[in-house]
């Protein structure tokens, strides 16, 4: 499926309809060589039919509430949606009562136009960065389906959604790179905007603190129009800025520590290719960043969140859990609130030490993850490994979430190279500048 602005324009000129890309994406979630089964939990086929059948005659009347309208989208498995049972990928929540109304950033996804298409797969109550889903399978990366790689998560359906062109924009939470992740692993572009820009009303929470909501999408204008809409703004892409000029700071601390050559190699072309094209490109320390795992040590933030969230459900129904994100919440039942409190004030440190450093850089850029995507199944069979992998994986892109910043993957291989992501790092509330520079930067990358 094109991207989003690609899909309007075709829309606008009457060649394709709303209800021709509902049933393209139809077709290819119920293609039994695809990956469909395993992306979408649950499609709403009818009605999403009768929403592109609402948005086609809304529009031969000149009814347009937005360039996302009539476009399918999907959205993770833990965003209410008004009649469903919310299960946050997992069978625990099977026997829940239905949601009352939708979110929030689905409401808004409506009342833009947008056709919701399903729900998709994740990682059980989005607790990894990895993608795998012992309840209901694992989405394939599209990458190398041979081999069968993860497809990043916890956001694991909504990246495959979009790059098996099931859906032009795949809804997501980030909490330690759970959109940016998935997206550069599959090819994507992915935006975890500051964490108070999306509301989250009627999201299930991993960690009420670090959660964001943000869209995974085929290009930087797909995930600035859905910020905008997801956002309650004006639904509009913003203004590329011009690159040359554009002041750009590397991250060298802890961010660039054991890339794969992959990645390594990947990352540093697309700098010089920033630098080529006129972007002041230029080394930027920042060592406080390598205390994060002493901070971090007894699980952090998300680890203490999670469990206050859990603590009834697993003391209960523990055997009913993936193991591995059992094992990571029940972690927290060792943190004291002096613990809590201890990472929190090293958080509002560390934060204000970053915009210091950051403030006479434009952006700040690092790799998104430091490896490319590994085989599934040597994960699903070996804990430590699952482990380690799973920390490398979200290494990089948790620190944007610990500063409470905004960020922006963008694919940066070339063609036939394994999906790498460059990510481009803003402070808190640059949200928009941060689309804008995003914008001029991939124009580069894919020149």
């Amino acid at each position: 499926m094109k991207p989003i602005m690609a899909l309007a324009g075709e829309l606008a000129s009457n060649k394709t309809t709303s209800q021709a890309l509902v049933e393209e994406a139809l077709a290819r979630i119920a293609a039994p060589t695809g990956e469909g089964a395993r992306v979408f939990l649950r499609t709403y086929g009818d009605a999403a039919l009768a929403e592109a059948r609402a948005s086609d005659a809304l529009r031969a009347h000149g009814i347009v509430p937005s360039p996302l309208a009539g476009i399918p989208v999907s959205i993770k498995d833990l965003f209410d949606v008004a009649g469903d049972i919310t299960r946050a990928g997992s069978k625990l929540l099977s026997d829940s009562a239905p949601a009352k109304a939708d979110a929030i950033v689905v409401r808004r996804l409506r009342q833009a136009g947008a056709v919701i298409i399903g729900r998709t797969n994740m990682v059980e109550f989005a607790f990894s960065g990895l993608g795998l889903n012992p309840h209901y399978g694992t989405p394939k990366n599209p990458w190398d389906r041979t081999t069968g790689r993860i497809p990043g998560g916890s956001s694991s359906g909504a990246a495959v959604s979009v790059s098996d062109g099931m859906a032009a924009m795949g809804l997501g939470t980030d909490t330690g790179g759970s959109v940016r992740t998935p997206a550069a692993l599959c090819g994507l572009s992915g935006f975890k905007p500051s964490a108070s820009r999306v509301a989250k009303d009627g999201t299930y929470a991993l960690s009420t603190t670090l959660d964001s909501i943000g869209p995974i999408a085929r290009s930087v204008a797909c995930c600035a129009l859905a910020d905008s809409i997801l956002a309650g703004v004006a639904p509009q892409v913003p203004l590329a800025l011009r690159l040359k000029g554009l002041r750009l700071g590397v991250l060298q601390d802890y961010v660039l520590d054991g890339l794969d050559s992959a990645v390594a190699q990947a990352f540093g072309k697309a700098l010089e290719r920033l630098s080529q094209a006129g972007a002041l490109v230029s080394d930027l320390r920042f060592e406080a960043l390598r205390r994060l795992p002493q901070i971090n040590r007894k699980g952090g933030l998300v680890v203490a969140e999670a469990y206050a969230l859990h603590r009834e459900l697993i003391a209960r129904r523990q055997a009913e859990y993936d193991p591995r994100v059992a094992s990571r919440t029940l972690r927290g039942a060792d943190m004291s609130a002096a613990d809590y409190i201890d990472v929190l004030n090293e958080r509002a440190a560390m934060i204000a030490e970053s915009a210091r450093l950051a403030a006479p850089y434009d952006a700040l850029l690092m790799p998104t993850v430091i490896m490319v995507a590994p085989a599934i199944a040597p994960l699903e069979t070996d804990d430590q490994l699952y482990a380690s992998t799973n920390l490398a994986m979200v290494r990089n892109p948790s620190v944007v979430n610990f500063l409470d910043g905004c960020a922006l993957s963008i694919p940066c291989q070339q063609p036939g190279e394994a999906p790498v992501g460059l990510s481009l790092v803003g402070q808190h509330g640059e949200d928009r500048r941060l689309l804008a520079i995003g914008l001029a930067l991939e124009s580069a990358l894919r020149t």
